[in-house]
């Protein structure tokens, strides 16, 4: 068990070093989009055509596999004040229709995202299937993440006690 919450915590490690390259590239072509239209009077499309890629990846990637559960958004004036079994009840009733909706889009989701492969952006000739999977990735990701919280809601576990940041290892002179 200690491996596989170790395995874990570096995917996370990764996922967010991963989104914050995203960020990065982003606000360099940012940058570049800026030094080229404001500044050398040239046309920019490919940058500012990377920036927007990056920030629908930045966006879809970050939801899916950076965010926490407790950093998602809530009612927390109702949430947090009734008791732990209430508030599992309410995470197990979201994650059904979350769950359920999610695999109900599914397959329209695969259909488009793959039928888009004909068209291409208009500056880096990136075709729309691979522009577009970002979302069949997150898609995925949040019915994994709900099916797994609402697990551990119904094993008993409560959704606002707070989770260790990383994997328990033992000091090197033990």
């Amino acid at each position: 068990m200690q491996a596989l919450c170790k395995l874990a915590f570096w995917l996370s490690r990764g996922a967010e070093a991963l989104a914050a390259l995203m960020l990065a590239v982003m606000f360099g072509a940012f940058l570049v989009t800026i030094l080229f239209r404001y500044v050398l009077n040239w046309p920019s499309g490919s940058a500012s055509e990377l920036s927007s890629v990056m920030w629908v990846w930045l966006v879809l990637f970050g939801a899916g596999f950076v965010l926490r559960e407790r950093e998602e958004i809530r009612f927390d004036i109702v949430y947090g004040s009734v008791p732990p079994w209430l508030r599992r009840i309410f995470l197990v009733i979201t994650a059904v229709g979350i769950v359920g909706l999610f695999l109900l889009s599914l397959p329209a989701v695969w259909d488009y995202v793959t039928f888009m492969k004909v068209q291409r952006t208009a500056y880096l000739r990136i075709r729309y299937d691979w522009l577009f999977s970002v979302y069949v990735l997150f898609a995925v990701a949040v019915i994994v993440r709900y099916l797994w919280l609402a697990g551990r809601a119904i094993a008993g576990h409560d959704p606002m006690s707070p989770e260790p940041e990383e994997p328990q290892t033992r000091a090197k002179g033990d």
